[in-house]
């Protein structure tokens, strides 16, 4: 298949809604397999992210808030790394750019505070982790506000997933994909670099 056929096939597969679920339901349907998902979220979503369509018009409820990709398994990516819905998985925002990017647009809707993410070396403060209860706060909104559809990579398929990833970023346009987009969105970037300030600024025993 040409990448063109599987950008086509995966834009079909993600906006389907026969093949979208809610984060608790979507370990009983997604497989263990490396592929794209994209991260929708509800009315009260797209408010609390301040993402309303008269601000927003490229914004709709019936398109993805993120595509991402997952170069080994949707499973432990995304129901492990960024929801925390399977058993033994403990999402980090320090180690998740999708998270990072909500915890900054929910900031003060959620009282979220960034720290770094190895408080024994602090660093890396781009990669932000949360304060206190963040994380816990950060995963319960995700859980009752965004619902997942995945699309798996077919097997044998000789065209990098990246590829075909930076293809529905471009067609797409999520609002909270910075990395291959051309619509970034102001307002992300800058919630980003306040949540990394907010980590540079950390000091043993703030936290």
């Amino acid at each position: 298949m040409t990448l063109s056929d599987l950008a086509a096939e995966a834009v079909s597969a993600l906006t389907s809604t026969n093949t979208r679920w809610s984060i608790t339901d979507a370990p009983a349907h997604v497989e263990p397999r490396p592929g794209l998902y994209a991260i929708y979220g509800d009315e009260q979503a797209h408010q609390d992210l301040d993402l309303v369509a008269d601000a927003h018009p490229s914004v709709s409820l019936d398109l993805p808030l993120y595509i991402g990709k997952a170069e080994k398994s949707l499973v432990s990516r995304d129901l492990g790394d960024h929801f925390a819905a399977v058993p033994g998985s403990t999402a980090r925002t320090g180690g998740s750019t999708v998270r990072r990017s909500f915890a900054a647009l929910l900031r003060d809707q959620l009282e979220l505070h960034g720290v770094p993410r190895n408080l024994e070396k602090p660093g890396y403060f781009s990669m932000y982790s949360l304060a206190g209860d963040g994380d816990a706060k950060l995963t319960a909104w995700m859980h009752a506000r965004l619902t997942l559809a995945v699309w798996p990579a077919p097997d044998g398929m000789s065209t990098p997933l990246a590829d075909v990833e930076t293809e529905l970023i471009r067609h797409f346009t999520p609002a909270i994909n910075l990395d291959k987009n051309p619509k970034k969105l102001a307002q992300l970037k800058a919630a980003r670099k306040a949540m990394s300030a907010e980590a540079r600024d950390w000091q043993p025993g703030s936290d």
